[in-house]
């Protein structure tokens, strides 16, 4: 004797399709779809590609790391072979593995992919040895390993603080160089005194 389950309704089969549609837009919802903005035009004419959420590492011609860029959209032109890059965060990576952060309001990668150029509230920062440097535009050759700055920039090492008109910095042998119109404060090493009694 075969046991017979009795139909469902159509009440039934209404609440299963619901439930399952309910289901799959709760899954496409939860997908993190970005929706690409409007295309970027400029002077140098239409971009071949642009990149959203960028994490970008560039390496040297041994297969290095010389360069870690974070940024929310990236913009290359062919026309002049010139990348755009929106507030940009870099990891400069010395020959010696040291690395230098820079951050700023825009950036631009020259063709052939040098030099990198940062402006608007650009920073400088070596966390090692810190100090941090803050200028309008910073120049950095990756060839070379230099970074410059011919806008006014400002050198904090705490407790002191230099200003210059120009910057110059050689990351893999760590040198800096403020020059032209410096000034700074330097305050006075304090030596703890000891009460002693006679």
């Amino acid at each position: 004797m075969a046991l017979q389950l009795p139909r469902p309704s159509f009440k039934v089969w209404l609440f299963l399709l619901l439930l399952g549609l309910g289901g799959l837009l709760a899954f496409l919802d939860q997908r993190d779809v970005l929706i690409p903005g409007p295309i970027p035009r400029d002077e140098a004419g239409e971009p071949d590609y642009y990149l959203e959420g960028v994490r970008l590492t560039r390496f040297d011609s041994e297969g290095q790391a010389h360069q870690r860029l974070e940024t929310p959209r990236l913009v290359h032109t062919p026309h002049d072979d010139v990348t755009q890059l929106e507030t940009p965060d870099m990891r400069l990576i010395s020959e010696a593995g040291r690395t230098w952060l820079a951050s700023s309001s825009n950036g631009t990668i020259g063709p052939g992919g040098n030099p990198l150029t940062l402006s608007g509230d650009t920073r400088l920062r070596a966390p090692e040895e810190n100090w941090q440097l803050d200028t309008e535009i910073l120049h950095y050759d990756s060839e070379q390993g230099r970074a410059w700055s011919e806008t006014p920039s400002v050198f904090r090492q705490p407790p002191q603080e230099m200003r210059g008109e120009r910057f110059d910095a050689w990351i893999h042998d760590n040198l800096l160089r403020l020059t032209d119109n410096v000034r700074g404060y330097h305050p006075p090493e304090t030596t703890p005194t000891t009460d002693e009694e006679p």
